[in-house]
């Protein structure tokens, strides 16, 4: 059964509602005991990287946490969640993650309006079980003012009359981040918000997704129900 951890800060309404959409069993753990008996392991995380690492050491789970990685268990990170998988944060320069990961996760540029709050375009890279299939999705954009829509001057994307882009576009996901993973080779996804950045990774069992997928709609829904079937 897939196990979401709940360290006490996450979108975990969200998230056990599209888990609910998809029709997969799942539980709420909060310690090493509910670590072992999962056969995934989701941790959505949302706030302040300090806050969340300090968190789960004293819940006393750290160690699990990497030792179920080290052992295959699929794992997700989902915002905050993908950020611990690296050795540090800006954020929270004293603290350290979770080292699944080399480099520390960077604050965006000084001139950056942050937080990158709102949906933007992924650049898929290569193959990726996670994001199979996702850039067949027909995304419909909710209804807004031009301004606050993601735009994307490079890109080959189209809408029709309704918002909805075309199948020849790059999917749009739902962010909400002030800090980010440099790009790596491990990156399945880039995003660029000033800077380009990791908005996903996939190295063997080990997931990660800056944006939010259960806010996502149908390209959320299918990326949830991959990491189900990986």
């Amino acid at each position: 059964m897939i196990a979401i951890f709940d360290y006490g800060a996450g979108n975990l309404r969200s998230v056990q509602n599209t888990l609910d959409a998809i029709g997969c069993e799942y539980s709420l753990v909060r310690d090493a005991t509910g670590l072992q008996s999962a056969s995934k392991i989701l941790l959505p995380g949302v706030g302040h990287f300090g806050q969340m690492m300090r968190a789960l050491d004293q819940l006393e789970v750290r160690d699990a946490l990497k030792d179920r990685i080290a052992e295959g268990v699929p794992f997700l990170g989902i915002c905050l969640g993908l950020q611990a998988l690296f050795d540090a944060s800006e954020e929270a320069p004293e603290v350290s993650g979770l080292g699944i990961f080399e480099g520390v996760v960077r604050r965006f540029p000084a001139h950056a309006r942050v937080p990158h709050m709102g949906w933007d375009e992924l650049q898929l890279r290569g193959q990726s079980k996670l994001l199979r299939g996702i850039d067949a999705i027909e995304t419909s954009l909710p209804d807004a003012p031009k301004s606050e829509l993601p735009a994307a001057p490079n890109s080959e994307r189209s809408r029709d009359r309704e918002g909805a882009v075309g199948v020849d576009a790059q999917p749009f996901v739902y962010f909400a981040h002030s800090y980010y993973a440099p790009e790596g080779e491990y990156a399945s996804a880039v995003c660029t918000y000033e800077v380009p950045y990791t908005a996903a990774l996939e190295l063997g069992n080990v997931y990660g997704v800056q944006f939010h997928p259960e806010k996502s709609g149908a390209t959320g829904l299918a990326i949830m129900r991959n990491f189900v079937e990986c």
